[in-house]
């Protein structure tokens, strides 16, 4: 039941996805986005729920749960930062990343088809799995914003004034002012996911990839550092926000 779940949960981001894209082709906003992608979020619940409850633990126990969560984690950020700065169009740009994300968790032997209960579970090793997760969803919806940010400033250079999708874009200020709370949010999740995994029990297994997370907080703390004492163009901003996200992906290869 876990499965159908997912299933379809990555058809209406697929759906969003495509009726997004169709009405800003045609000029139009798209309405019915946030609704679909809220359609998502409950049947990832739905799935996250059953297998917790397989599990008796949160489930992250693999990479396809992993990257569920994550999913799950974009979405609803993109349900909290996208309405609440009239940025429906955010939701068009978050759909694919979903739909690619739940896909490779679908694929034959990402995704344990029989969950076990998960013995010696420790609660600081589930918050620290949790809040890195859901700080990862904050990140990766603001990588989003990075792209809708040189998406934008590529239409404004080229002059595509009148395109569907220029008409459609939020205004910059928005934009970019959501792209630094989601870096802030991203950052302090993460901070307490690192603490958390120092003070969990750890054998030597686990060092290499405390590490790599430590790497990739100092990277985020010396953008935001350097955002709020120097200062940073919204191009550059966006570029950086971009590259840290996807370097920082590699974490999940010491898992």
């Amino acid at each position: 039941m876990d499965y159908w779940f997912l299933v379809a949960a990555t058809l209406f981001a697929l759906l969003g996805a495509v009726w997004g894209m169709v009405a800003v082709h045609r000029g139009r906003r798209s309405r019915w986005t946030t609704a679909l992608m809220l359609l998502v979020l409950l049947c990832q619940l739905g799935f996250l729920g059953m297998r917790g409850e397989a599990r008796a633990a949160c489930p992250l126990a693999d990479r396809g749960e992993i990257l569920v969560f994550l999913s799950w984690s974009l979405t609803l950020f993109y349900l909290l930062v996208g309405p609440a700065y009239r940025i429906s169009l955010l939701g068009v740009f978050t759909a694919p990343v979903v739909v690619v994300f739940q896909t490779i968790a679908l694929m034959p032997g990402v995704l344990d088809r029989n969950p076990q209960e998960v013995l010696g579970g420790n609660g600081w090793h589930e918050t620290h799995a949790a809040t890195s997760v859901l700080a990862y969803g904050a990140l990766a919806l603001a990588a989003v914003a990075g792209v809708m940010f040189l998406v934008l400033d590529r239409q404004l250079k080229e002059q595509h004034l009148k395109s569907g999708l220029f008409r459609n874009l939020p205004p910059v200020r928005e934009l970019l002012v959501s792209l630094e709370r989601l870096l802030w949010m991203g950052g302090v999740l993460l901070t307490i996911g690192i603490l958390a995994g120092f003070i969990m029990p750890h054998d030597n297994a686990a060092l290499g990839h405390l590490i790599a997370a430590v790497a990739v907080w100092i990277g985020y703390a010396v953008l935001l550092g350097v955002k709020t004492v120097r200062g940073l163009t919204g191009r550059r901003l966006s570029l950086a926000t971009m590259l840290l996200f996807i370097l920082s992906l590699g974490v999940f290869a010491f898992i």
